[in-house]
C-alpha cells in the first residue's frame, strides 16, 4: 500500500510539475508592492516569447510585482510555439491580476481562454497592449456580444491598419507630443527608437485618446538614423497613447495604454522599455519614478523579427517558459543561425 501511495503521489507531482511549466511565474521574495500583472505572449513574427520574460522580470525584480508570462504553448507535448495560435494556457491567473500585458497576434482561442480575459475587462481593471495586439484575435470567438477580432479596436482604439514605415526598411522614432510631456508615462521615455516600422493609425480618435509619442518614420534601422522627408512623416501616425475602453459587457469602463512599437528587438532601446514599464507603474496606481531602472535582468540579446515557418523548427527548439527564469534566458533564434 506504501508503495502505491508513493506511485500516485509520484504521478500528482509530475502532473503538476508539466502543468507548472505551461508558463512562468515571478514571485518577489522581498519588497512585494502587492500587484499581479499577468503578460500574455504568442505572435509569430515578433518574438515577444523573448520580450515577455524579459519585461516581466524587470517587472518582478526590480519594481516589486508578481507577474506571470503565458505563451502559446504546443498541448501535447509542452514547448513554445508561437505559430500554435489556439492555445495560451495560464490565464486563470487574471482572476487575481492588477494588469494585463498583451502582445498576441491572431490568436484563435477556447471559448474558456476567452472566457479568463472577458471576466478580467468587465472588471474594468487596466491593459497594456503592444504592437500586434492591435490586431491580437482573429476568427469568429466571441463572449456574448463581444467579438474578439475587435479587440484591437473596441480595447485599444485600433485594428491592423497596414504598415505606414518600409518594412524592414526604416525604423521609427518617438517623437514626443509637446502637450501631453509631462505625462508620467514619459518620465524618462524621450528617446525611443524602434527597428520596426510604425503602423498606421487610421482608426483612433484621436480626441478622446491622449497621445504620447508620434513615430518619425526614419530613413534606416539604425538608432541614428534621419526621419525621412516627406508626406509619410506629414502627419507622423501616433506611436503610443493612453485612452479608455469599454468592456465586454457594455458598461464597464477601463484604460489601456498602447504602443505599435514592440518587436522583441525594438526593445533594445531603454525608452522603449522605461516606456512600457513606466505605463505599468502608473496603470496600477504606483508613482512613476523620473528615470525608472530597466536594466534587464538577464543578459537579452532578442532575434531580429520575421516569420518562422521551417516545419519542426519550434518542436527541435524545444524552448520551454522554464528556459526563462531569473539567472536563465535563451533566443528564439532564426533558422541557419546558432542558438
Amino acid at each position: 500500500m506504501k508503495k502505491l501511495l508513493l506511485f500516485f503521489a509520484s504521478l500528482i507531482f509530475v502532473s503538476v510539475g508539466l502543468a507548472e511549466e505551461r508558463w512562468l511565474d515571478l514571485a518577489v521574495e522581498g519588497g512585494h508592492n502587492g500587484k499581479h500583472v499577468v503578460i500574455i505572449t504568442g505572435d509569430e513574427e515578433y518574438r515577444s516569447e523573448e520580450s515577455g520574460p524579459m519585461l516581466g522580470k524587470i517587472l518582478s525584480e526590480t519594481h516589486g510585482f508578481n507577474v506571470r508570462v503565458c505563451f502559446a504553448i504546443d498541448p501535447e507535448h509542452g514547448y513554445i510555439d508561437p505559430n500554435n495560435q489556439k492555445n495560451i494556457p495560464g490565464l486563470e491567473a487574471l482572476a487575481n491580476a492588477d494588469l494585463m500585458i498583451i502582445s498576441t497576434r491572431f490568436r484563435q482561442l477556447p471559448d474558456d481562454q476567452y472566457a479568463h480575459l472577458a471576466a478580467y475587462l468587465n472588471a474594468g481593471k487596466p491593459v497594456i497592449g503592444f504592437r500586434t495586439a492591435t490586431h491580437a484575435f482573429t476568427g469568429g470567438g466571441a463572449t456574448g456580444d463581444f467579438k474578439w477580432n475587435q479587440f484591437g479596436l473596441k480595447i485599444l482604439g485600433e485594428k491592423w491598419a497596414g504598415h505606414h514605415g518600409g518594412h524592414k526598411r526604416e525604423g521609427a522614432r518617438g517623437v514626443v507630443v509637446e502637450e501631453n510631456k509631462d505625462h508620467p508615462i514619459l518620465n524618462g521615455a524621450t528617446d525611443v527608437f524602434a527597428t520596426s516600422d510604425v503602423y498606421g493609425t487610421r482608426n483612433l480618435d484621436q480626441q478622446a485618446a491622449t497621445v504620447l509619442l508620434r513615430g518619425a518614420v526614419t530613413e534606416t534601422l539604425e538608432p541614428d538614423s534621419k526621419p525621412i522627408q516627406g508626406p509619410k512623416n506629414d502627419p507622423m501616425q501616433a506611436l503610443a497613447w493612453i485612452r479608455e475602453y469599454s468592456a465586454p459587457d457594455g458598461t464597464t469602463k477601463g484604460q489601456a495604454f498602447c504602443t505599435t512599437a514592440g518587436a522583441s528587438d525594438d526593445f533594445r532601446s531603454e525608452g522603449l522599455r522605461r516606456l512600457v514599464i513606466n505605463a505599468a507603474l502608473h496603470l496600477t496606481g504606483l508613482q512613476v519614478p523620473e528615470n525608472a531602472d530597466v536594466t534587464p535582468i538577464d543578459p537579452f540579446e532578442p532575434t531580429f523579427y520575421g516569420f518562422i515557418r521551417e516545419e519542426g523548427y519550434f518542436k527541435n527548439l524545444n524552448l520551454r517558459p522554464s528556459d526563462f527564469v531569473v539567472g536563465k534566458t535563451r533566443q528564439t533564434g532564426l533558422p541557419g543561425q546558432k542558438k
